[in-house]
């Protein structure tokens, strides 16, 4: 008998309670994942992650009590180890360098579809599995590519 993957668990840390709710439904619609809280703030994100197991943060970078980077920096120190998705309007490559730097392993810009927002979990997904069986190069590298954009082929005619 084999056993079900646990699904992989999301705070959603957004300060627009209605982008909020439309971001957990989105989760809830990804099969492998679930939304297990939300929180309008830094200081809310942090109650619920001190109780709450937690692998991935969908984290908005504009929060009114914390900017979202310092705040993973701050989960960072205490040893927090969850995966951080940037949900932003922010398009500044400064943000976006610190935000590697801080262990960001996407970026999406707001506004987004479903679609897009589908596309960023099931990437994260694969990166999750991959990496928990990486042991050599090979598979460190798959793990990290599929975090990144599949290209679309442009077909040439001649």
């Amino acid at each position: 008998m084999t056993t079900q993957p646990q699904p992989i668990r999301v705070l959603v840390v957004e300060d627009d309670p209605v982008a909020a709710d439309a971001h957990v439904m989105y989760v809830g619609r990804v099969p492998g994942f679930v939304a297990v809280g939300k929180a309008h703030t830094g200081a809310e994100a942090r109650r619920l992650l001190d109780r709450t197991p937690v692998d991935l943060l969908l984290l908005d970078l504009h929060l009114p009590d914390v900017h979202g980077l310092q705040f993973a920096r701050s989960l960072r120190a205490a040893g927090h180890q969850a995966d951080v998705i940037a949900v932003t309007s922010a398009r500044d490559l400064t943000v976006v360098r610190e935000g590697v730097s801080l262990g960001v392993v996407q970026y999406v810009l707001k506004p987004f579809t479903f679609a897009t927002l589908r596309d960023r979990l099931v990437r994260y997904a694969e990166f999750h599995a991959a990496v928990g069986e990486a042991s050599g190069q090979d598979e460190v590298d798959r793990a990290l590519a599929s975090l990144r954009a599949r290209r679309r082929r442009r077909c040439r005619r001649g």
